[in-house]
């Protein structure tokens, strides 16, 4: 089956799709093409996996069964002024720029595109990323399987309802920072207690990519894993009454939901 793609935007995230994509052999390197704004990228890119590279987007969706669009938000506008006649009810449109709602889209492409937006992670470069799919008004579990089949190579994908892309840009779009400040926290607080940094550093990401996949893997809620790793009067359950009066709980809850809250008001144009 022939799968042509025409990835807009050959940034970190679109290159990693690129990759992910030739190296399960979803397409052939010669069933792609890519765009860039700088003439030396394309051709890197070009030079790197084999594909066709354009710095046009015009050119590039011509064709294409599939139209990822993988630019910063702030070239969205100009990027639909360039494509959004172009494209056909044949195509499928996957967005992965943020806050950047389908409805915005539809009302700038031809009637009848089909538009799938998704929220990948920073993850999504070492393939380990999670993002979440939602589905436009024309758009219909056909167009939103091959979104999930490409995102697949990117990470775990998860189909949500609209309104609740917001949340997800809250938990896991964020998310990797979240991760990132406590482990910061963590290696300086090795550092305190003697260790030196690079030991310390390896301590603390082993520790985080460990716990990640029991959780992931053997199912574990992490309410067990805690349980589990405190036992009665040990280190573990002082340092957890710590935080519990530290208040870190409830701070994690006003962050993620202060994170909603500023991904609404980008969606709804407001800077």
């Amino acid at each position: 089956m022939s799968r042509k793609v025409a990835i807009l935007g050959a940034g970190k995230i679109g290159e990693s799709l690129l990759a992910g994509l030739l190296s399960s052999e979803w397409c052939a390197p010669d069933e792609v093409v890519v765009t860039g704004r700088r003439e030396e990228r394309v051709r890197e890119l070009e030079e790197r996996y084999g594909v066709r590279g354009t710095l046009s987007n015009a050119e590039a969706v011509h064709g294409a069964s599939l139209v990822v669009i993988a630019v910063k938000p702030q070239d969205f506008e100009t990027l639909l002024g360039e494509v959004g006649g172009l494209l056909t009810e044949e195509q499928t449109v996957l967005s992965v720029a943020a806050a950047i709602p389908t409805a915005h889209i539809e009302a700038r492409v031809a009637p009848g595109v089909p538009v799938v937006r998704a929220m990948p992670n920073a993850p999504a470069l070492v393939h380990e990323g999670m993002a979440g799919v939602c589905a436009g008004a024309h758009a219909g579990d056909e167009h939103l399987a091959v979104a999930e089949e490409v995102l697949s190579h990117l990470g775990a994908v998860a189909r949500v309802p609209e309104p609740y892309m917001d949340a997800v840009t809250a938990v896991s779009g964020s998310g990797p920072a979240y991760f990132a400040l406590l482990a910061e926290a963590m290696i300086e607080a090795g550092i305190l207690l003697g260790l030196g940094r690079e030991t310390s550093t390896q301590l603390v990401v082993q520790t985080m990519l460990g716990t990640a996949k029991l959780l992931r893997d053997e199912g574990i809620h992490p309410v067990e894993l805690r349980e589990a790793v405190t036992s009665p009067g040990g280190t573990t359950i002082q340092a957890i009454r710590e935080l519990e009066q530290a208040g870190v709980r409830a701070a994690f809850l006003n962050a993620i939901q202060a994170a909603m809250v500023r991904s609404r008001e980008l969606a709804s144009g407001q800077m």
